[in-house]
C-alpha cells in the first residue's frame, strides 16, 4: 500500500473528526464569549482550553483537503471573545437597578406586639398549652 492510498483511506476519518473538532470548538468559543461578558474569567479560561483541543481536531480535516472547519473554528473564538467583550463594556455603563420600595406594611417601626394570647389544644392532651405571638 502506497502512502497516497494511505492518505485516502485516512482521509474519510479525517474528514468527521476535523467537523467533530470544528463543532466542540465553536461550542466552546460561545461558552467563552458568554463567560467573558457574565465576568466569569476562570470558567471564560477553562472553555479556551476545551477550545484549543476542538481546534486541534479541527485541523485533522486538512489532511482531506478541507480547511474550512478549521477556519470557522478560529473565527468563532475571536468572534464570542470579540462579542464578549462589547457586551461586558455595555452592560457595565448600564445603570445599576433601582432599588424595590419596601410594602407599606412591613417597615422597620413594625407596630409592637400586643400580649401573647394562649392557644390551647393544638395537638392533643400532650402539647398542653402553646404561647401565640402576634
Amino acid at each position: 500500500m502506497s502512502s497516497m492510498s494511505a492518505l485516502r483511506e485516512l482521509a474519510a476519518f479525517f474528514m468527521p473528526v476535523g467537523f467533530i473538532g470544528a463543532g466542540i470548538a465553536v461550542l466552546c468559543a460561545i461558552v467563552a464569549g458568554v463567560a467573558l461578558a457574565r465576568g466569569a474569567a476562570g470558567l471564560c479560561g477553562g472553555a479556551t482550553a476545551v477550545w484549543i483541543g476542538g481546534m486541534m481536531l479541527s485541523i485533522a480535516a486538512g489532511f482531506s483537503g478541507q480547511w474550512i472547519p478549521t477556519a470557522v473554528a478560529g473565527g468563532a473564538l475571536v468572534a464570542a471573545l470579540v462579542i464578549g467583550v462589547l457586551v461586558r463594556a455595555v452592560l457595565r455603563r448600564r445603570p445599576a437597578r433601582p432599588e424595590r420600595p419596601e410594602p407599606a406594611g412591613s417597615g422597620t417601626a413594625a407596630a409592637a406586639p400586643s400580649r401573647p394570647r394562649l392557644a390551647e389544644g393544638l395537638g392533643g392532651a400532650n402539647l398542653g398549652t402553646v404561647l401565640v405571638q402576634r
